[in-house]
């Protein structure tokens, strides 16, 4: 059966019951964690704009907040990636929810004492980039050892759906109940954490990659990414999502809009947080039901031009229903060309790698979002939030358009079928099916 074949309910994986719980640990932490980010944010931009900061001096506190959790992320990705392929996933997970609540619990307290201070926001955001450093990849290589590989497309939408449920609930919890206690939003988010790491405790043993033998540990770090750097189809989607996101992000700079350019306040803030969360679990959850079969490379690269310019629209929007209308296209977009990377990535990667190559994957992402938050951030400073959204979106459009005459291969792939050589997870199983 080809992977373009599947599209029966009867084959859905959420009738694994290992990935029942995978995915009910990743909706709560997704819930507590974005519930958590709009209002560190929120929290740090009226600091700073309380204490006499203008609006740009104020929007470089935001850029700061996004380079500290990046920094962890990109000093720790080549040991987290090694450690997802060589220690139980499982348990990784769990750690790294678990360090996810002790930096809850630290908000909330100080919070609720109106004891917190920037320098209080900055330590724990180091927290938070060193317990995602290690979180995903070992989250993000686990789940293709909970299905049959011919379901994987299907679990990664489902996946998808927990992420970005996560992304539409989150936000509108963390506005709504930071409106009634500030503090609130961050224990509801340290409940959350309680129970991604029990969901996470039932998931049954499942298999661990072949360790390679008589190589030291930096050696398979680099091996994983000699590997992105040789498959031409895996580094021309990684980098795709990471110069067209880095440039067009705009989510760093919501505070800005919410309280200095469209003036709605907290609520307003939560709901363009929302608002591209919605446009990308409806387009996954049509994923799930409906899987891409046909011109995947081409309509990615298309997906990624309209995420620029919906960008663009929305940074000259001073109208909320416009400004969240663009947003809604934003997250629909970006979550059209998630689905057909991810999907790229996991099937065209062998499982004895998928650790090695989702860190660097994970980092590639960091660098768009947090480093690409620091980079609008510091943007804003210099030139004013508006230009900055807006010229990050052209860029996007600009990125679009050079990969596909760098990485022609995104142009011409058709569908997720993997070379006929990754069909086989190692090479004693290559040798074995070539023994008479």
């Amino acid at each position: 059966m080809t992977i373009s074949e599947i599209s029966t309910p009867e084959r859905s994986p959420l009738r694994i019951a290992n990935f029942r719980a995978y995915w009910l640990a990743r909706l709560s932490m997704t819930l507590a964690q974005y519930a958590m980010m709009l209002i560190i944010g929120w929290q740090t931009y009226n600091i700073a704009r309380d204490g006499g900061m203008g609006v740009a001096e104020a929007s470089g506190q935001l850029a700061l907040i996004g380079l500290l959790q990046f920094l962890p992320l990109f000093l720790l990705t080549p040991f987290s990636g090694w450690a997802a392929d060589h220690f139980d996933r499982r348990n990784l997970g769990r750690l790294t929810v678990f360090l996810q609540l002790i930096c809850a619990g630290i908000l909330a307290w100080l919070t609720w004492s109106e004891t917190l201070t920037l320098s209080w926001i900055y330590g724990v955001a180091v927290l938070l980039g060193i317990a995602r450093a290690f979180a995903g990849p070992a989250l993000s290589a686990l789940a293709p050892n909970l299905v049959p590989k011919a379901i994987l497309p299907n679990a990664i939408a489902l996946s998808s759906i927990s992420w970005q449920s996560g992304m539409i609930i989150g936000p509108a919890l963390g506005g709504y109940l930071y409106a009634v206690i500030p503090a609130l939003p961050y224990a509801a988010a340290g409940l959350l954490f309680v129970v991604s790491i029990t969901a996470l405790s039932f998931i049954g043993k499942v298999p661990q990659p072949p360790r390679a033998v008589n190589q030291r540990p930096i050696h398979q770090m680099v091996e994983g990414l000699r590997y992105v750097v040789r498959n031409k189809m895996v580094l021309g989607a990684i980098t795709l999502d990471l110069f067209a996101v880095f440039l067009a992000g705009a989510t760093a700079l919501f505070p800005v809009y919410a309280r200095d350019i469209l003036e709605v306040g907290e609520t307003g803030l939560a709901q363009l947080a929302m608002a591209p969360a919605v446009g990308a679990a409806l387009t996954a959850l049509w994923f799930s039901f409906r899987p891409l079969k046909t011109q995947v490379g081409p309509k990615m690269l298309w997906a990624v031009a309209i995420f620029g310019v919906a960008t663009i629209v929305f940074g000259m929007s001073t109208y909320m229903p416009l400004s969240l209308a663009m947003l809604f296209i934003v997250g629909a977009a970006d979550m059209f060309s998630v689905y057909i990377r991810q999907s790229l990535i996991q099937l065209h990667t062998p499982d004895d790698k998928r650790g090695r190559v989702s860190s660097v994957s994970l980092l590639t992402i960091s660098a768009s979002n947090e480093f690409g938050d620091f980079f609008s951030g510091s943007l804003a400073y210099a030139i004013g939030p508006v230009a900055a959204v807006v010229g990050g979106g052209a860029g996007a459009i600009v990125t679009v358009a050079l990969w596909s005459k760098i990485f022609p291969v995104l142009r011409t792939t058709r569908t997720f079928e993997p070379p006929e050589e990754l069909l086989h997870h190692t090479p004693q199983e290559k040798l074995q099916e070539q023994t008479p």
